[in-house]
């Protein structure tokens, strides 16, 4: 799951610089460390589904169709990556849209399919809302680090790109915290017996778990992306880039405590 948020949210991410002001070699590598994220996906759920695992629930999606979701987007993404050393702008756009729109049908259905089936409407919603923001701050902060590079092989280029991977990294994150305090206060409230269950759990049984997640992902992210543009004002984009691999890496730990959460309470953080 990991893996595709992150190739999709890091795709979605590379329309943040402008596209003719930038070395291509930026879209090019970048684009290749995604198609290798969704690659892991369709592999991954390709080989769980060869093995004959299956979710707990009867859902109208088998892992098979998962893999082969991602194994589309992985194509398209692939045609985008091979227009970069082309000038077919026309292909290049539709292959950048279209891969989006599968890539965003991958990761709900990726979250959908361990919904449990009696946890309901409600739930199913906020399953897919926080696959949706764990893909825009894996993305961003991934995206921005990556670009950080840039600034040691072009030093032309203005410090108010990376400026703006990390505001919007910032703004993403602050919006994710605030999803995963509602997303347990929506469920224990309305999400019906058995998803009131695992969300009061939360506060109870899995308290530590839960406040590994807060502080380790987004509460620590959110101080180190403030760090970042404080960095920026200097400006000094080596260090700030340097500040990213560690927020890069509070966020992997926090989605990975997410996932750990999600397998053992069926409560979507």
């Amino acid at each position: 799951m990991v893996f595709g948020e992150l190739a999709l949210g890091g795709t979605l991410a590379l329309a943040i610089p402008p596209f003719f002001k930038v070395e291509r070699g930026f879209y090019k590598s970048s684009a290749a460390v995604y198609l290798g994220a969704g690659l892991i996906s369709a592999v991954g759920l390709g080989l769980l589904a060869s093995r004959g695992y299956r979710p707990q629930a009867p859902r109208p999606a088998t892992l098979w169709d998962l893999s082969a979701i991602w194994a589309a987007f992985c194509l398209i993404l692939g045609l985008y990556l091979f227009t970069l050393w082309t000038d077919n702008g026309l292909v290049r756009a539709r292959a950048y849209t279209f891969s989006l729109g599968v890539g965003l049908l991958a990761v709900i259905a990726n979250a959908l399919v361990l919904e449990p089936a009696s946890f309901g409407l409600l739930a199913a919603s906020l399953y897919a809302i926080t696959a949706i923001f764990s893909s825009l701050v894996l993305g961003l902060a991934s995206a921005a680090m990556l670009f950080g590079h840039w600034y040691l092989i072009d030093r032309t280029l203005p410090v108010d790109y990376i400026r703006t991977f990390v505001r919007l990294l910032g703004i993403a994150l602050v919006a994710d915290l605030a999803i995963l305090i509602l997303v347990p206060a929506l469920l224990a409230r309305f999400g019906g017996s058995e998803a009131s269950t695992a969300a009061r759990s939360l506060a109870g049984s899995e308290l530590g778990l839960m406040a590994s997640r807060m502080l380790f992902g987004p509460a620590a992210s959110i101080a180190l992306a403030w760090m970042c543009r404080q960095t920026l004002k200097i400006p000094h984009t080596m260090a700030a880039t340097g500040l990213l691999y560690v927020t890069l890496m509070s966020v992997l730990v926090g989605e990975i405590l997410g996932r750990f959460i999600l397998f053992r309470t069926a409560i979507p953080l």
